[in-house]
């Protein structure tokens, strides 16, 4: 294939094209080869690694250094040329989905109900002394982990919102996003969705269960990982089914999260983008965004909002050389101060208006004080 980068599942057979449907041999191959090569990872960590969570440290590395080097926005282009980002994304998702189902179906015939419980008893173990049990669960969640980091970058990728991998900042937020790790999420709730209703009752029980006790000495990320897989290892008579399940499920989860959070970020920087290009007023633009975004001064600034008003500010720099040091230096706005402004610019104020208007929708209906704020300053830009 074309460009495709090696040592990834991201960069699969062709069965991810949608043309001739899915190719289960190849993707088996595909699935096979990225196991193979998990597990030559895998045997250069030492069960210390396992036990204080060095070990997803060192994935990250593994699994994006050389990865993002050859996948860019050039690669999905060769690749899928003229088809837009919506279509190209949700065929990596259904891709990632089949990968990890069939990693689930080759990993579970390998684990036992005693395998979870041995990963809290390593200690500083050298990598030919950590046991075979550990080393096939960690094989199987580095697979899963590595798959699902990818998917996310792709997505991210696909939507134009750049990440670099060698900044902290852009590393966590990826690992967050493809993790869906969220603030006070307990692993068990999402776990048990992906389970048959009258499964549901023996997970509740397990999750209870000293055997997670070996999931507290480990950093938030291993605890979430562990404690997400080892539902799968860790219960008797339920197998490769539900392995499968799991495995399918919480790539499926990754993937649309990535598509949702990252598909919204797209459209907030088309939307700084369209501002920044129209204004031609970009100093006062910023000063009047931030007013409606602080239109209500007890309210939480969004997500949104704060993603827009960044974007304005880096791309009015960028194409407008304009960096109002006053502005930044701001903690309280005070309304008067910008309808002074208003007031000294001479000439059609139509574009400042058009960009408070659009500033206003970004987290989505405009309210009261948002109003407000609108119809004076639709009424000081009037110059009848």
């Amino acid at each position: 294939m074309k460009n495709a980068p090696k040592d990834t599942v991201q960069s699969g057979s062709n069965s991810d094209t949608g043309s001739d449907g899915p190719d289960e041999a190849a993707d088996r191959k595909v699935v096979e080869q990225e196991q193979a090569a998990i597990r030559d990872f895998v045997k250069g960590l030492s069960g210390d690694d396992i036990k204080s969570g060095n070990w997803f440290t060192k994935l990250a590395a593994h699994a994006m250094n050389t990865y993002t080097e050859k996948v860019d926005w050039q690669y999905f282009q060769d690749r899928y040329a003229g088809v837009p980002a919506d279509v190209i994304v949700d065929q990596r998702i259904k891709m990632a989905a089949r990968y990890a189902a069939l990693e689930g179906g080759l990993s579970a015939g390998a684990y036992t109900a005693a395998v979870a419980a041995t990963i809290g008893s390593l200690g500083g173990a050298s990598p030919a002394t950590v046991p075979a049990a550990v080393a096939t669960v960690t094989v199987d969640v580095a697979f899963i982990t590595q798959l699902q980091l990818r998917l996310a970058y792709d997505v991210s990728v696909l939507y134009r919102v750049p990440l670099d991998v060698h900044d902290p900042d852009d590393l966590w937020k990826l690992i967050r996003v493809a993790l869906t790790i969220k603030r006070g999420e307990v692993a068990n709730k999402t776990v048990s969705k992906a389970v048959p209703l009258m499964v549901r009752p023996l997970v509740k029980r397990f999750y209870s269960n000293s055997v997670l006790a070996a999931g507290k000495a480990l950093p938030v990320v291993g605890k979430h990982l562990l404690q997400r897989n080892v539902i799968k290892i860790g219960i008797p008579l339920v197998g490769v089914p539900l392995s499968v399940l799991l495995n399918r499920y919480t790539t499926l989860v990754a993937g649309r999260h990535a598509r949702a959070v990252f598909r919204n970020e797209a459209r907030v920087i088309e939307l700084a983008e369209g501002i920044s290009e129209r204004t031609r007023h970009p100093q006062l633009m910023l000063w009047v965004a931030w007013l409606v975004i602080r239109a209500d001064a007890k309210a939480k600034i969004s997500d949104d909002e704060a993603l827009l008003l960044r974007h304005l500010v880096r791309l009015v720099r960028e194409r407008h050389k304009v960096v109002d040091e006053q502005l930044a230096q701001v903690v309280d706005i005070d309304p008067a101060e910008v309808w002074k402004r208003v007031e000294a610019e001479p000439g059609d104020l139509g574009d400042v208006l058009d960009a408070a208007e659009r500033v206003a929708t970004v987290d989505g209906d405009v309210n009261s004080r948002e109003k407000a704020i609108l119809a004076e300053l639709r009424e000081r830009c009037s110059r009848d």
